[in-house]
């Protein structure tokens, strides 16, 4: 009997405990437990104040992005079936409102080579671009399209004169095919010196650690205002992705030279009318450091000004000749010193020379003619 009663008090706490499990699984379920009325989302913290760096950065860009454009260059493709020809996208690239008539400014190299683009707004309207005209020197072009001017709002132009290392800027552009994109760094480094693609010295230029990649050629770097100064150009990279080292083209520099595409068609560098000899020579001839002539063109600023080539007499011995050692007292160590002296100038400016022939130095004021 006892056994009996046993087994049956076992019986009635096994069968308690099942019961007190499934109420609880109900309970649970239908958000009773813990105080839950209900199964849905939970409620939301409030949202704090976003801090003051925070609030510029939403700020630049909300101010800037509309006048950053996606560009898709273009080239040809014969159909293997119908044998006609048809424009295909080959790249793509980043640059920014110039001005309401829809000129857009981009880098050189994004167009290089393509036989027509496209220009994307931020309001994903699209319309075909001509190309105004090219400065590969400094990697940059001018397009152009035909929208309306309410689409077309000019990024504000600011100065790299005065810029410090240590000062926040931000990348905006389409890395990767990425409309849109911002990213934000500092200017880590000034008067870097890089190579165009057609292998002249770009001088003067920027470095900074906002993440540029493929795809943001092209694009505004942007001050804490929001004002342009610089376009993005290049990145040092041993993989091709951001590795923090990006360059770009000064906005001083851009704003001396797009004016002058849009006006002309293409930039024309002032000349005086010589041609430079190879470095070989001067190492040959022990010269100084310079530009050594081993042309001078009639009827120009040189010749009148009387300057003189090195050249063989006839019997074979050299004749000593200038070399052009300073622009306006500006040293002038190469031929590509001389050119980027002349390109901060205008044909008609006035210049004073530096010239050293035969072991004495002399200055000559010449008048800066059109480098046709």
């Amino acid at each position: 009997m006892n056994l009996q009663r046993h087994h049956a008090n076992r019986l009635r706490v096994a069968l308690g405990a099942a019961i007190l499990l499934a109420v609880t699984g109900l309970l649970a379920l239908s958000g009773l437990v813990h105080g839950r009325t209900d199964a849905g989302p939970r409620a939301v913290a409030p949202r704090g104040a976003l801090d003051s760096e925070e609030q510029a950065t939403i700020e630049v860009f909300r101010n800037t992005s509309p006048s950053v454009v996606h560009i898709t260059t273009l080239g040809t493709q014969r159909d293997i079936f119908s044998m006609n020809v048809q424009q295909v996208p080959r790249g793509t690239g980043t640059g920014f409102v110039w001005d309401e008539r829809g000129h857009v400014v981009t880098n050189f190299h994004v167009i290089q080579g393509g036989s027509g683009a496209r220009v994307t707004l931020a309001d994903q309207t699209s319309y075909p671009a001509k190309l105004v005209g090219a400065f590969p020197d400094r990697d940059l072009a001018v397009l152009k399209i035909d929208a309306p001017a309410t689409k077309l709002p000019p990024i504000a132009l600011g100065s790299s004169r005065e810029l410090q290392v240590g000062q926040r800027v931000y990348a905006i552009g389409n890395p990767f095919g990425l409309d849109q994109t911002l990213t934000i760094g500092i200017v880590s480094a000034l008067n870097r010196e890089i190579e165009s693609f057609n292998q002249r010295t770009i001088r003067g230029v920027i470095q900074t650690d906002a993440a540029i990649n493929p795809g943001n050629s092209g694009g505004p770097l942007l001050d804490s205002a929001g004002r342009l100064i610089g376009v993005n150009t290049q990145i040092a990279s041993p993989s091709g992705a951001s590795a923090g080292i990006g360059f770009a083209i000064p906005a001083d520099e851009v704003n001396r030279i797009v004016p002058r595409l849009i006006r002309d068609g293409r930039y024309v560098r002032p000349a005086i009318g010589v041609t430079a000899g190879p470095a070989g020579l001067q190492r040959a001839l022990n010269l100084p450091k310079g530009v050594a002539l081993v042309q001078v063109a009639p009827n120009t600023p040189a010749a009148r000004a009387g300057l003189q080539p090195f050249r063989r007499a006839a019997d074979g011995d050299v004749i000593g000749g200038d070399v052009i050692t300073a622009i306006n007292d500006e040293p002038v160590a190469d031929l590509d010193d001389m050119l980027a002296a002349l390109e901060r100038r205008q044909p008609g400016d006035s210049v004073t020379l530096t010239l050293w022939r035969n072991g004495q130095t002399r200055k000559q004021s010449v008048v800066l003619t059109s480098g046709e």
